[in-house]
């Protein structure tokens, strides 16, 4: 099964009826035990950073977290939650991240129209089993107003460009980020939470 971290921010209902519709089963989980008994994670969000960390650590999540990741568990930050996944965030900040990722969270440039609201293109840097399927240059559903500055280019998958090229797909072993909504984005984006399904299938078929 799927947990779907429930921190109180963003719509994880919509994520959760996503899989259900790609054929894999989720549940929504606050309780860090709950969470920790899951065969693969999604850390979705909307809002702002630092009320994100404060509530994961207000929860007792953030050492689950890094359990499940240090386990080789599949784990998937969407939207927000692939920012959270870097070192520090610039927004209304520096405020530390959970540091899975080395990098930097930006704003975008203020020449821009933000938030990035709409479709945009990927285009894909490098194989990854989140994106088999996935033509390059396919169009996602985008809504925000920053984005991860990887420190490591090997975990840059995919990016974007909206006035400044960004990853919009980054991976690293068995965790894995998108700044998209995959739960908005049609059947490509089903695709991608299909592929993460798989994913979690495969590591419980193999013990881990």
């Amino acid at each position: 099964m799927i947990a779907i971290i429930d921190y109180g921010m963003g719509n994880l209902r919509s994520v959760q009826k996503g899989f259900e519709h790609a054929g894999y089963p989720a549940y929504l989980a606050r309780d860090p035990a709950l969470v920790s008994a899951a065969g693969g994670v999604v850390l979705p969000g909307v809002g702002a950073f630092g009320d994100a960390m404060d509530q994961l650590r207000a929860a007792g999540l953030i050492p689950v977290i890094e359990r499940v990741v240090l386990e080789g568990r599949p784990f998937l930050g969407i939207c927000l939650g692939q920012q959270l996944l870097f070192e520090e965030s610039e927004e209304w900040g520096p405020v530390a991240g959970l540091g899975l990722l080395r990098g930097r969270v930006r704003r975008l440039p203020p020449r821009l129209k933000v938030p990035h609201m709409g479709w945009n293109s990927v285009a894909i840097r490098r194989p990854s089993p989140l994106l088999e399927g996935i033509p390059d240059g396919s169009f996602f559903y985008f809504v925000h107003s920053y984005y991860v500055d990887p420190a490591q280019e090997d975990v840059v998958v995919a990016t974007t460009d909206y006035g400044v090229s960004f990853a919009s797909v980054v991976a690293r072993g068995n965790l894995f980020g998108i700044q998209f909504h995959p739960e908005k984005s049609s059947t490509l984006g089903l695709r991608i939470l299909a592929n993460f399904g798989r994913l979690v299938s495969g590591a419980c078929n193999t013990g881990r």
